[in-house]
């Protein structure tokens, strides 16, 4: 059995590793990072809805990828270099100086392209990694009172996204039993709409029950305290961030 650790510490660690990634600017540092966290996420990640974060969180990593070259395949700023293709040109406005539809495509142009939406996707993909090892139930209880309100924003914020996939799965699954068929997609949205209203309606019951926002003082049952691997993990993630900056 796996240790456990503070649920703060992969928050921290992947955070060092996005902060890393942006300063340094490096495409083979953001491969290298995400592979790693793949393998972190494959050893420890949670069960719950937030489980398959990374994995959605890396198709849609792609799709910004994907996005982001056919813009600057079409639309950018003109890049002097070795030309790979020309596109038809569409003249635009005097008011529009610089930047161009259509043209000669060259290699600067679409490789400039590709880094910018390789960096996006490295820290969209940390972040969904952070939420598949560390249940975001127990990152707000180790909020500081101070920002515990905050800390509840955030945490709902960050656990809409798994929850709608696990609703999709659901939901498809079970008209799928009952017709026999594939589901469309707008055969989906009522019944999504549905459960998303009716979770948050309890979510606001049960914030009310136990009194949330009454007082300034926050309850734990457990405290939860930082061990040696906790440390481990945080002094290794700043360091490997320094190291991509400098090396």
């Amino acid at each position: 059995m796996l240790k456990p650790f503070h649920p703060l510490t992969f928050w921290a660690l992947f955070t060092a590793l996005a902060v890393g990634v942006i300063a340094s600017g490096n495409a083979l540092c953001a491969i290298a990072v995400i592979g790693g966290s793949a393998f972190i996420v494959f050893r420890r990640r949670e069960e719950g809805p937030w489980r398959d974060s990374f994995k959605w969180s890396l198709i849609a990593g792609a799709l910004l990828i994907s996005i982001r070259a056919i813009t600057g395949i079409l639309i950018g700023v003109p890049r002097i270099g070795r030309t790979l293709f020309t596109l038809p040109r569409i003249t635009l406005p005097t008011w529009l100086p610089g930047i161009r539809v259509g043209g000669d495509v060259t290699w600067e142009r679409l490789s400039s392209s590709l880094h910018e939406g390789l960096m996006i996707a490295t820290v969209i993909a940390l972040f969904g990694a952070a939420n598949s090892v560390t249940s975001p139930h127990k990152l707000l209880r180790v909020m500081p009172s101070k920002v515990y309100q905050l800390a509840v924003t955030l945490t709902i914020a960050t656990s809409v996204f798994p929850q709608l996939i696990s609703s999709i799965h659901r939901i498809r699954q079970a008209q799928l039993l009952r017709s026999g068929k594939k589901p469309r997609i707008a055969t989906i949205a009522i019944p999504l709409l549905e459960e998303s209203l009716e979770r948050a309606v309890h979510l606001a019951e049960s914030m009310e029950a136990r009194g949330f926002g009454q007082s300034k003082r926050q309850s734990r049952y457990r405290p939860i305290h930082y061990s040696l691997n906790d440390l481990t993990v945080i002094t290794g993630g700043i360091s490997l961030a320094i190291a991509m900056v400098v090396l």
